[in-house]
């Protein structure tokens, strides 16, 4: 019963701040890599961010480089997304997600296993 819990979305200004948590349970948390990743409205699903299993490294897509920060708190199996400096194209369902055990490409969505059902971040103009 493992499950993964997006909160945090909402309607947020251009240029303004917003964190995203995900709740994870029913899984050895610190055993797996994290990762965010989103999906606008006609779009495909694309890399966000990710984070090692200890958290000591971080990936992020082009896009968000110096404005979104991912993080996490093993002792609390959680993953955070704060998103700063927000822009329109920001506007995107946002799902957390726990990267199958093994070796693989962070940014890659096949290397996930598990997903949370995401949260809306709308960012207006």
């Amino acid at each position: 019963q493992v499950q993964l819990v997006e909160s945090g979305g909402g309607l947020v200004q251009a240029g303004g701040s917003l964190g995203l948590s995900c709740a994870a349970s029913g899984l050895t948390f610190s055993n797996y890599g994290m990762g965010w990743f989103r999906q606008a409205p006609g779009k495909a699903r694309e890399f966000a961010a990710a984070i090692s299993r200890s958290g000591i490294s971080t990936s992020y897509a082009d896009s968000v480089k110096g404005r979104l920060t991912i993080s996490r708190d093993n002792a609390k199996n959680t993953v955070y997304l704060q998103m700063n400096s927000l822009k329109p194209e920001d506007t995107a369902v946002y799902y957390c997600a726990a990267m199958r055990p093994g070796f693989g490409t962070r940014s890659d969505q096949t290397n996930y296993e598990y997903w949370g059902q995401g949260t809306q971040v709308t960012v207006s103009s």
